[in-house]
């Protein structure tokens, strides 16, 4: 069967670009893409599956947490694969298999040797659509998820990245985390006609892409993927996410914590959706490695000279909708907390006094682009690095226009993303200390 739409990524000039591997870009008649990248690695193959729905799709209210709920469930097998049989297939091809769920993906991901490629993608195609749950099996899983909650609640920083979104964010649904509500996620063993509905919503061919990297031919390799997933019958649902209204007010919370800790505080700003035709989100990249890492101003004063910071950091991370920048602290002393965040917001308003030094914006960038070069340093790791731009913009060349965007960017660019994104309407601060903490 022809597909739909096939792209073949040039071998000329590949030197320039920032993802320098061909790779063969196919589209099934059923809405799947197949994005395969032969390497010069041997005898290793990697099979990454994105699905395009992570817990950004979770827009009914009572139902979050699914996403990454079927996370879990996908490993429940089928009729033909049951759970026993599945791992034993795996076991036996000596493959190394996992899945993560963020806001925007649900992604699941097996290494192994190449001939085992067809067993592999048999076996992923039949879960992907035959998966198959009892009741009881739904609810057992679900008493893990809240298992899994209750463990990952015990750490000061889950709490804090929890308590900022349901801060900052009033509609959109990364209000809530990837793990979901604590409310929602109780009731989840009495949702199991809503995780009917929300597989057959999303684990459809339209919502997933196929990455396969390593030692393969493209055209085979599309061959396997037409008989094993050409026959997978699209779905119709498209999912409307609520949009953020803009924020007009700065705004702030405290996390009481119940053991001893040393304090946080974490400052964010409303930030860019991830694009590869404006500038705002890389430039805000860039801006996190000059303010914020440690080659900075700040992180050598407050970490290095003072000591009063023992952990400095900003996260600027890529998401489909627009996200947060954010500066996280963990400071020594509590009388410092209100004196470090007025370092941090002194270093943001920098940004938007004065242009940053052309040489130092030169050396980041350069810095970015060879330390993405470095990690492509292997199959799985050129996978997962597709998985994480494929999830945004479902295909490789995305990775190319980013950086030709970096590359662009001037201090003068630096300080109007800073005049545009770091205002005090757009401002959430989050500390975090420990009960009756003076």
């Amino acid at each position: 069967m022809l597909a739909l739409g096939a792209v073949m990524a040039p071998a000329a000039g590949a030197a320039e670009k920032a993802f320098p591997y061909t790779y063969d870009q196919y589209d099934l008649a059923n809405g799947l893409r197949l994005i395969a990248v032969p390497t010069d690695f041997p005898n290793v193959v990697s099979v990454y599956i994105v699905v395009h729905a992570g817990s950004r799709n979770e827009v009914e209210p009572g139902k979050s947490g699914f996403a990454h709920f079927f996370e879990h469930m996908m490993f429940r097998g089928t009729k033909r694969y049951p759970k026993e049989r599945y791992e034993a297939v795996l076991r036996d091809a000596g493959a190394a298999s996992n899945a993560y769920t963020t806001d925007d993906r649900t992604v699941y991901h097996t290494t192994f040797s190449k001939e085992d490629l067809e067993t592999i993608l048999e076996m992923e195609a039949d879960r992907f659509q035959n998966l198959e749950y009892s009741v009881e099996d739904f609810r057992t899983e679900a008493l893990a998820v809240l298992g899994e909650y209750n463990k990952n609640a015990a750490s000061p920083m889950v709490k804090l990245h929890e308590v900022l979104r349901a801060t900052a964010f009033d509609r959109h649904t990364y209000k809530h985390t990837t793990m979901g509500f604590l409310e929602d996620i109780k009731d989840m063993p009495n949702q199991y006609a809503y995780s009917r509905q929300f597989f057959d919503r999303y684990y459809r061919p339209e919502y997933t892409t196929i990455i396969v990297v390593g030692d393969v031919e493209p055209k085979a390799v599309r061959a396997l993927v037409e008989k094993h997933w050409g026959g997978w019958k699209r779905g119709s649902y498209e999912v409307r996410i609520p949009a953020e209204p803009p924020q007009t007010a700065p705004r702030s919370a405290h996390v009481d914590w119940h053991s001893p800790t040393l304090p946080w505080v974490w400052v964010a700003f409303k930030g860019a959706a991830y694009s590869d035709i404006e500038k705002d989100q890389v430039t805000l990249d860039l801006i996190s490695f000059l303010g914020f890492s440690e080659t900075s101003p700040l992180y050598k004063k407050l970490v290095l000279e003072e000591q009063s910071v023992d952990l400095l950091g900003a996260s600027n991370p890529d998401r489909v909708d627009p996200y947060l920048f954010t500066v996280m602290a963990r400071v020594k002393k509590a009388e410092d907390v209100e004196r470090i965040r007025d370092e941090i917001l002194a270093t943001f308003r920098s940004f938007r006094d004065q242009p940053v030094d052309a040489a130092r914006l030169e050396a980041v960038k350069s810095h970015l682009r060879y330390a993405f070069a470095l990690g492509l340093d292997n199959s799985a790791a050129i996978a997962a690095t597709l998985a994480e731009y494929v999830g945004l913009r479902r295909t490789p060349e995305t990775i190319n226009r980013v950086f030709e965007l970096y590359r662009q960017i001037t201090p003068e660019d630096v300080q109007a993303v800073a005049r545009k994104y770091f205002v005090d309407s757009g401002r959430t601060i989050v500390t975090l200390s420990a009960r009756g903490a003076k």
